[in-house]
């Protein structure tokens, strides 16, 4: 037996639930994973509130963790039992002592990053790379807008953008997310509750604006962030924090300047085990070079997600938060 989180319906942190469950036998393809740390994402409140549906309930939560393969199952071929790995892909179920799943979702992990690097890292690293680097190809010397620049992805895209030569315009709520954005490489970072985003961004861009919004922010920010781009620019939403955007009338596009929108998630772009790995590798590289330091700002026992989930979707996380197991 081993411990995990599940839920049985949907609702608040109420909902979640710390029960003993036996673990999967790994079949064919499969390995089986102890975690030692485990990432704690949005996408992980949107599936116990109900906003995602998971295939059935009671299920476990998460996708992210780190930690070392215990067994193996028939024709797993890149991992045996004692490896060090990671993974952010794959069945919901990571937020557990141990975890089973394809070794096509496992990621080696080098000897120079921790598993809690990894975990706390893993999908918003992954996430940060296909926004920068496949979605719109950032290029040095292009001004960007990040929305959410202090939080987990915002904190990685900072660093990235810097690492690329670009000039990332980041949005925050707080003097205290401001001067971390800033600290992490931000170009310049615009306070959105006492600032005219829009207003700033033209000022900064000397009215040109953006060829690329970046939001994870969703309904607050929607408008605005049309606002923000530039003819043909594009608006990458990326997440809902703030409620998810519906009733869109697509003529907007055109009123603003002949817009492109896309909805991008990960399993578009790592979407074969060669493709995840190689884009890890990417990842991991600019850590171990240490040109994108993981700040790992709030760590809570897996017991205790329900306070983590709070305290994460009431903004009050800066950086990443992870579960010890």
């Amino acid at each position: 037996m081993a411990k995990r989180i599940q839920i049985s319906q949907h609702g608040d942190v109420d909902v979640l639930e710390y029960v003993d469950f036996e673990p999967r036998v790994p079949k064919a393809n499969q390995v089986q994973i102890r975690n030692h740390a485990i990432g704690l994402n949005f996408i992980d409140t949107y599936y116990r509130s109900g906003l995602y549906s998971p295939p059935s309930l009671p299920s476990g939560l998460g996708t992210e963790g780190a930690g070392e393969v215990i067994a193996i199952g028939d024709s797993v071929t890149h991992c045996k039992v004692g490896d060090r790995v990671a993974y952010c892909t794959g069945p919901l179920g990571a937020y557990s002592e141990i975890h089973t799943l394809a070794e096509s979702h496992v990621l080696h992990l080098p000897n120079d990053i921790s598993f809690e690097q990894a975990a706390a890292c893993l999908l918003k690293g992954l996430t940060t790379q296909y926004l920068l680097c496949q979605t719109y190809p950032v290029k040095e010397g292009d001004i960007i807008l990040f929305h959410a620049a202090a939080g987990g992805v915002g904190s990685i895209a900072c660093q990235w953008a810097k690492a690329i030569g670009a000039k990332l315009i980041g949005t925050a709520g707080s003097t205290a997310k401001i001067e971390r954005a800033k600290a992490l490489g931000a170009w310049q970072v615009i306070n959105y509750h006492e600032e005219d985003v829009v207003q700033r961004v033209k000022e900064l861009t000397n009215n040109a604006k953006c060829p690329v919004v970046y939001d994870s922010v969703g309904k607050d920010m929607w408008e605005r962030s049309l606002d923000c781009l530039a003819p043909r620019g594009l608006m990458v939403s990326f997440g809902n924090s703030s409620g998810a955007v519906t009733g869109v009338n697509l003529g907007i596009l055109n009123q603003k300047g002949g817009l492109y929108v896309t909805r991008p998630s990960l399993a578009w772009y790592a979407n074969s085990h060669e493709k995840l790995q190689a884009m890890a590798n990417e990842l991991f590289d600019l850590i171990s070079s240490k040109k994108i330091i993981i700040d790992i700002n709030q760590r809570f026992p897996l017991a205790d997600v329900a306070k983590a989930q709070q305290q994460l979707t009431a903004r009050k996380t800066t950086g990443s938060t992870i579960l010890l197991v």
